[in-house]
């Protein structure tokens, strides 16, 4: 198990990677990648800023998630 501080950093920058190095919630964490790449490209191509401040808000989640996690 990792520091929930240093999953909560990486996975602000890869939204479920922090999910997948805590080890208690892998599949979620792959989840969690695989929409954050979708959403990325959808959000950025469609919606410009605003994209990027929607994208920004899911990745504060995916990290306060990877840093909650008790393994």
């Amino acid at each position: 198990m990792v520091n929930p501080i240093i999953a909560a950093i990486i996975s602000f920058f890869l939204p479920g990677i922090g999910q997948i190095i805590q080890g208690a919630d892998v599949k979620k964490g792959i989840i969690m990648f695989v929409i954050a790449i979708i959403l990325g490209w959808l959000l950025v191509n469609f919606l410009g800023s605003l994209g990027n401040i929607i994208y920004c808000i899911y990745a504060l989640y995916a990290a306060y998630d990877a840093y909650k996690i008790e393994a």
